[in-house]
């Protein structure tokens, strides 16, 4: 049987469970690749820490230059995080001859354009089916199966670490804060989880969904985007009253006017699929012409889903499919975007607005009266006794009561605008959440 010679770069949680593939289940690559992929070296930061994996004897190096140098090794596993020093590693490995498959969605949301066009002046290739939604395929799927298919939009849950937060807020009754400690205390989160409770992991993802199933070429950082860092256990329990569930959510949909895009945390009417996703796991719902609804869901994060889907690319690549799907693609190329982007502030939706105000006379005429001056009309409006509280300051006793307002449909930029107001108005108490509302 043929052997292709494979490495490793980067031997995280990821690269463990590759490396656990490539030696305990060589049989079954060996059979999907019709050749043995050999893992020849696996490049370490400290060669001296403790391994979760049993390696050959000689596999592990320090030294990048021992996969550079060796043309016998063909395809490389690049799983080193964020943007430097990957990005120079990433195209040291092409420049050397090696095709790549890596899991980094920042590195490819930042220097896609960058790291592809090097890759295709050099006749090399980038598989990056791990870099969304882990193990599930939504790559291969979006480029490949549904390659018939217009897409018409999508809207995913792209990041386990806020799903799992939502989940135990909603389902446990935790507190924000305690749920964020019991999640990286699992692995679900790192010691900083910003990148993930912001919405920053998900507008990356999107990004590069948006680019290959839409052609649209946009800089994450342009995705208008909110993070559950906002959420309370009052908006949780509001949601639940109202027949929701609230996930972040990162939405693609494409209009006459152009390509809407976003990420917010978002309340889901239950016992839509998306509203059912729990814990740790990522679900993409993609709208197409012809195949329709279809819907993708599994663990979208983890040693081993996201392992698969890397050695899955390997193996892509060492037959050759990858090189021909990467030349026929032409992802990140110079050529012009298939679709325009629509404004940020132009993007219609109905709007969840939670406030805290005062209990007295002629409070809801102000909050809808200021609603109207921006051309919004009220749905429903939900007070929640049970959740108001009481404040006594310089011998005055004050209550104050959460309110909900379910809007009908405005755009963007008017919720904004009179969030803003409604946060001016003396009788409110705390500044107002507004999430968007998916029925």
């Amino acid at each position: 049987m043929k052997v292709t010679k494979v490495a490793i770069v980067g031997m995280g949680t990821v690269g463990t469970g590759v490396a656990r593939l490539l030696l305990d289940h060589g049989d079954r690559t060996a059979r999907h690749a019709g050749r043995t992929l050999w893992l020849e070296k696996v490049v370490i930061r400290d060669i001296n820490k403790k391994r979760q994996v049993d390696l050959p004897e000689g596999l592990l190096t320090e030294d990048l230059n021992e996969v550079l140098d060796n043309p016998e090794i063909k395809v490389v596993a690049q799983m080193i995080g964020g943007l430097e020093p990957a990005r120079t590693i990433l195209l040291k490995l092409l420049e050397s001859g090696k095709d790549i498959v890596t899991a980094n969605k920042a590195l490819l949301a930042e220097h896609g354009a960058e790291l592809f066009d090097r890759a295709r002046e050099l006749g090399r290739s980038i598989a990056f089916e791990a870099a969304v939604a882990g193990g599930i395929p939504i790559i291969t799927n979006m480029s490949q199966c549904l390659s018939a298919n217009q897409l018409n939009g999508l809207q995913a849950i792209l990041n386990g670490t806020s799903n799992f937060v939502v989940t135990q807020m909603a389902e446990k009754g935790a507190s924000y804060d305690k749920v964020i400690q019991q999640a990286q205390e699992l692995g679900y989160a790192e010691a900083d989880p910003t990148m993930d409770v912001d919405g920053t992991d998900a507008a990356q993802k999107l990004a590069i969904l948006a680019h290959l199933g839409f052609g649209a070429r946009v800089n994450w950082k342009e995705i208008a985007r909110t993070g559950i860092d906002v959420l309370t256990q009052t908006d949780m329990k509001c949601a639940d009253h109202l027949g929701y569930r609230i996930k972040l959510l990162a939405i693609a949909q494409l209009t006459k006017e152009g390509l809407e895009l976003h990420v917010s945390p978002t309340l889901v009417k239950k016992g839509r699929p998306l509203a059912e996703v729990q814990d740790a796991n990522n679900a993409i719902s993609v709208d197409c012409d012809a195949a329709g609804n279809l819907f993708f869901y599994g663990p979208g994060a983890g040693q081993m889903p996201t392992a698969s889907a890397i050695v899955a690319d390997m193996i892509d690549t060492a037959v050759g499919r990858t090189e021909l799907t990467f030349e026929t693609l032409k992802l990140w190329s110079k050529q012009p975007p298939r679709v325009n982007l629509r404004e940020p502030n132009t993007l219609a939706g109905e709007f969840y607005l939670r406030l805290t105000v005062l209990e007295q006379p002629g409070v809801l005429s102000q909050i809808a009266g200021t609603l109207g001056e921006h051309g919004i009309s009220i749905k429903s409006i939900l007070q929640q006794e049970g959740l108001s509280k009481i404040e006594s300051t310089d011998g005055q006793t004050r209550k104050y009561v959460p309110i909900v307002i379910l809007t009908h449909k405005t755009s963007e930029g008017a919720s904004r605008q009179a969030v803003a107001a409604i946060n001016t108005l003396k009788c409110v108490e705390q500044q107002c959440i507004r999430l968007r509302v998916l029925d």
